[in-house]
């Protein structure tokens, strides 16, 4: 007969393999699923997803095909330009030029609901930076985001979900209502913001969106 102490021993080596187990299967299926999410957004889909304070439309910044397709979700013009978000600073040299991110990336600023409007690289496509020489650019605080984007390894374009002129979407099932299949809908809570985030000239300091 078996001593009450190995069997606890032996029931909590079996407890500590099952959850092993479950810990490994899960791992496996969160990187498969990652995976399939940036296959899908590098084929030109785009996403909804929470930011902080409102659903967001996203995309891979470096398809044109699926920037288009946001901006004709939108109703917007692409003079206008957009905003990409990252997870941290590193993300974001492709698309804005060197100095100023890393200034911008010492300041008190990041992370944070500030979108910084830096001097765009000669890379940034058009169809990002619109009319401008700059870029709009957030590292973002929201962890469900910021996981995201690391999870990914992108940067993504980050604009309201919702039409121009229209009340921001807050929720994923509205999203899922207004725009159906045409977008993959990532389930998460908003942030506690209550408004767009700000956006700064961070060359001048000036205030263009509060």
């Amino acid at each position: 007969m078996k001593s009450p102490r190995r069997f606890i021993s032996t029931a909590a080596r079996c407890a500590t393999t099952s959850a092993t187990a479950r810990w490994k299967k899960r791992r496996v299926e969160i990187v498969s699923a990652n995976r399939a999410l940036r296959a899908f957004l590098k084929a030109g889909g785009v996403i909804a997803y929470p930011t902080e304070s409102c659903y967001g439309l996203g995309c891979d910044p470096r398809n044109r095909a699926a920037v288009q397709r946001i901006l004709r979700l939108k109703q917007r013009m692409q003079r206008k330009g957009l905003i990409v978000i990252a997870a941290h600073a590193q993300q974001l040299t492709r698309y804005v030029e060197t100095d100023a991110l890393h200034a911008a990336g010492h300041s008190s600023h990041w992370p944070g609901p500030v979108s910084l409007l830096l001097p765009a690289s000669k890379r940034c496509p058009v169809w990002l930076r619109g009319q401008h020489r700059t870029l709009a650019v957030r590292v973002t605080a929201h962890v469900q985001t910021a996981h995201l984007c690391a999870q990914l390894s992108m940067a993504l374009v980050s604009t309201s979900a919702n039409r121009a002129g229209a009340v921001a979407l807050k929720t994923a099932r509205a999203c899922q209502r207004q725009f159906g299949h045409r977008v993959r809908v990532i389930p998460g809570k908003i942030g506690a913001g209550r408004r767009p985030s700000t956006i700064i000239d961070f060359a001048s300091g000036r205030v263009l969106r509060t």
